[in-house]
């Protein structure tokens, strides 16, 4: 796959999305955050990356195959296309963040070169990742992670497939907002260790869909003295009568395992057994 041409979107259009969204961000509940569809002014740069995305059966595909999240994952750039890189280095560009900096009243971003935890998503039937907040400090950079940016790839995706994004309360009492990952919408959020939020239903899709996305992470070099907490890893969460455990955080070895290229996994694996 070619690249066709470099993906940049106009910084006329960024003013106008600032104009429409920068107070519904601060104040949205259940935490800062808000959705944007058709929020890549031209899809077809979506439609090339669709092409391009990696095929379930890839063996560079991290798997996680758990209680609280069945998902694929990869961060490895060796696998992505050269449309895919193309858009992901836009969006970690200066133009970009500056952008979501004014949106999100958060100064200092720093976006990941090494998309830890982020990059490319694909979730297939049955799938899910439980009710959870996020790993806070970025392990190789030792940044205080800020931003999640989530772009969905799911074209004429039906509301019985299921595959919301529920964001849930500080209490985790309730849901307070439900997203379908539909084509080209792009959901922005901040992260904390209150920011609940997940796809905690297994995905009802036809065997031959899934649910695909891109996902962007930002940090900062510290944070508001309120969010300030002890370094912890992902902390996963049950709804109300849920019979998962209340709390359950990744270990260490699952934590180190999200940063090693799945070639080197796989070949570890390969001279154990």
């Amino acid at each position: 796959m070619k690249l066709e041409h470099l993906p940049t979107i106009e910084a006329s259009y960024l003013e106008s999305l600032l104009e429409k969204n920068v107070e519904a961000y601060v104040s949205a509940e259940p935490f800062p955050h808000i959705v944007m569809d058709n929020f890549l002014p031209d899809p077809g740069i979506l439609d090339r990356i669709l092409e391009e995305f990696p095929d379930p059966e890839t063996a560079y595909w991290q798997r996680f195959n758990t209680e609280y999240e069945k998902k694929l994952a990869s961060s490895s750039e060796s696998m992505m296309g050269d449309n895919t890189r193309a858009l992901l280095y836009y969006l970690n560009s200066s133009t970009f963040i500056t952008f979501v900096e004014k949106l999100t009243s958060i100064e200092g971003l720093i976006p990941d070169p090494h998309f830890a935890g982020g990059g490319l998503h694909r979730i297939q039937k049955g799938g899910l990742l439980k009710l959870h907040v996020d790993f806070n400090k970025h392990s190789r950079l030792n940044l205080d992670r800020r931003l999640n940016i989530l772009i969905y790839l799911n074209k004429d995706w039906k509301e019985e497939y299921g595959g919301y994004l529920e964001l849930w309360d500080k209490d985790m009492t309730r849901c307070e907002k439900k997203i379908l990952p539909i084509f080209n919408r792009c959901v922005i959020f901040s992260t904390n260790d209150f920011s609940y939020h997940g796809h905690p239903d297994p995905l009802n899709c036809p065997e031959d869909r899934s649910r695909q996305s891109l996902a962007l992470y930002y940090y900062s070099n510290g944070r508001p003295a309120h969010e300030v907490s002890q370094q912890h890893s992902t902390i996963f969460k049950a709804r109300p009568d849920e019979l998962i455990a209340q709390e359950q955080k990744t270990t260490v070895k699952d934590m180190v395992k999200r940063f090693i290229p799945p070639i080197l996994l796989d070949l570890k694996k390969s001279i154990e057994d």
